[in-house]
C-alpha cells in the first residue's frame, strides 16, 4: 500500500496562536461541562468533536496522514489551556494526541495500518507491562489485561506494554499496537480524580501481533526509532520517555492554573461572614493567591527552560542527548509536583466551601493529585535517577 499524500496543504495548518486561541475559547465551555464529565465517568462526545473540530488531535501528526507535525511543546499548551476548563478531558485530549506523535517513532508500516483509510483513527494506551508476551515467527503473541487505558471508549486501536524475555538477553520493554477487534474493554473507572477521563481496563486474549507494530523502549533510549528514516520533521528527534513525562506534566499544570483562575475570581467577590468585609482587603488571602501565582508561573517558566534546551538540538536535526532527556524528564516530574503544591495551597485558603461539590476548587484538587501519581511523574524515583547522574552513574530510566 502506498502513503497517502500529504495532507492538507501548508497553508491549511494552523498556527500555535491559532490553536492556542481556539483552546482558550473552550475553556468557559468545558468548564460548564466538566462536572457532566465526572458523571459520564469518560469524555463526552461533545467534547470529542469540539476537539476534533479544533484539530487538536492533528497537532502532532506526520502530515502525511493529515497532521500538522508541530512541536509537543504545542500540544502541551494547549492542553494547559483545556485543563483549566475540564482536567479529564485535557487528560485524553493530551495522552492521544501525543499518541498521534509517537506513531512517528514508529515502523512507516503503523502509520498505513491506522490511518491509510481514515486519518482521524486514535489509539489510546497502557505501557505498564501487565501482560504476558511470547515471541514468535513474525511477531508476538499477547495476552493480559491492562489499567488506566485513557480515552479508551472513543478509540479503536490500543497499545500496551509487556517485558520480552529472551534465553541470555536482558528482558526488553516493548509496548504493542492491537486493533479494537483484538481486545475488550473492562469498565473499571470508579475513582476520586480525573473521573471523565474514561481510564478503563483493557483485556487481551492471545492476539498476534506482527513484529514492526511495536515500540521498543531501548530503541527510543538509543535514539534509534525506525520511524526517524522516514518521518522528517523534527518533531520527531524528541525523546519519547521525555515527551510523554511533559504530556503529563503540562495537564497538571493546567489544573494548577485553572485553580488559581477561580481562586481569584471566587475571593474577588467573597465577603467575610463575621463582619461583610471584602477577601480582597485580607492580607492573609492576598498573600497565598500571590505564593500560588509566583509558584504557577515558575512551573511555566521550567516548562518553557527545558524545551529551549532540548530544542537547541532539535533546530540542529540532531537527537536530544540521553543526559538532556533526563534533566528534562526531571524537570516534568518536578512541575508534576509543584502543581500539586500550589493547588494545595489554594485548597487550603478556599475554607468548608471548597470541599463541597459546587465549587471547582475541589475538582482541581482531587484532579491534581490523582495526575501526579502517574508512574512517569513519581518524583522520587526520578530525584534517586537525577542525583545519579549528577554524580556519573549510568541512567536507571531508559524512558529518557
Amino acid at each position: 500500500m502506498t502513503a497517502l499524500k500529504a495532507r492538507p496543504m501548508p497553508d491549511s495548518i494552523p498556527t500555535e496562536a491559532e490553536l492556542i486561541a481556539r483552546a482558550l475559547a473552550l475553556v468557559p465551555v468545558l468548564r460548564a461541562r466538566a462536572e457532566a464529565a465526572e458523571a459520564n465517568r469518560s469524555l463526552l462526545d461533545e467534547t470529542l468533536q469540539d476537539f476534533v473540530a479544533a484539530g487538536f488531535y492533528r497537532i502532532c501528526q506526520p502530515r502525511e496522514f493529515g497532521g500538522y507535525e508541530h512541536s509537543p511543546e504545542v500540544l502541551f499548551r494547549v492542553s494547559s489551556i483545556i485543563a483549566r476548563g475540564c482536567p479529564s478531558s485535557a487528560w485524553c485530549l493530551c495522552l492521544i494526541g501525543v499518541h498521534n506523535w509517537e506513531v512517528g517513532l514508529l515502523d512507516p508500516r503503523v502509520g498505513q495500518d491506522l490511518w491509510g483509510q481514515d486519518d482521524t483513527v486514535r489509539y489510546s494506551s497502557s505501557y505498564a507491562p501487565f501482560g504476558k508476551v511470547v515471541e514468535v515467527e513474525g511477531g508476538y503473541r499477547l495476552s493480559g489485561q491492562w489499567p488506566w487505558s485513557t480515552g479508551c471508549d472513543h478509540c479503536s486501536w490500543v497499545m500496551l506494554g509487556a517485558v520480552v524475555m529472551k534465553e541470555g538477553a536482558p528482558p526488553e520493554m516493548r509496548s504493542f499496537l492491537i486493533p479494537r477487534s483484538e481486545y475488550e474493554i473492562i469498565d473499571t473507572w470508579h475513582v476520586l480524580g480525573l473521573k471523565g477521563t474514561g481510564s478503563k481496563d483493557v483485556r487481551v486474549k492471545d492476539a498476534f501481533i506482527p513484529a514492526y507494530r511495536t515500540h521498543s523502549f531501548m530503541d527510543s533510549f538509543l535514539r534509534k526509532d525506525p520511524g526517524q528514516g522516514h518521518y522528517t520533521g523534527s518533531t520527531y528527534l524528541y525523546p519519547f520517555g521525555t515527551t510523554f513525562a511533559f504530556c503529563l506534566a503540562s495537564v497538571a499544570l493546567g489544573i494548577a492554573e485553572g485553580a488559581l483562575e477561580v481562586s481569584v475570581e471566587y475571593f474577588r467577590e467573597r465577603l467575610d461572614v463575621n463582619d461583610g468585609s471584602s477577601s480582597m482587603n485580607d492580607p492573609f488571602f492576598r498573600q497565598r493567591l500571590a505564593e500560588a501565582d509566583a509558584m504557577v508561573r515558575g512551573l511555566n517558566y521550567r516548562r518553557d527552560a527545558a524545551y529551549a534546551r532540548m530544542d537547541k538540538y532539535v533546530s540542529a536535526g540532531k537527537h536530544v542527548p540521553v543526559e538532556e532527556g533526563a534533566a528534562s524528564k526531571w524537570d516534568a516530574q518536578c512541575i508534576g509536583k509543584g502543581a500539586v503544591e500550589a493547588v494545595d495551597l489554594l485548597f487550603k485558603i478556599s475554607g468548608g466551601r471548597g470541599a463541597m461539590l459546587s465549587h471547582p476548587i475541589q475538582r482541581y484538587f482531587r484532579d491534581v493529585h490523582t495526575a501526579s501519581n502517574h508512574a512517569f511523574l513519581n518524583a522520587d524515583k526520578g530525584s534517586v535517577n537525577m542525583g545519579g547522574l549528577l554524580m556519573g552513574a549510568e541512567p536507571k530510566d531508559i524512558a529518557v
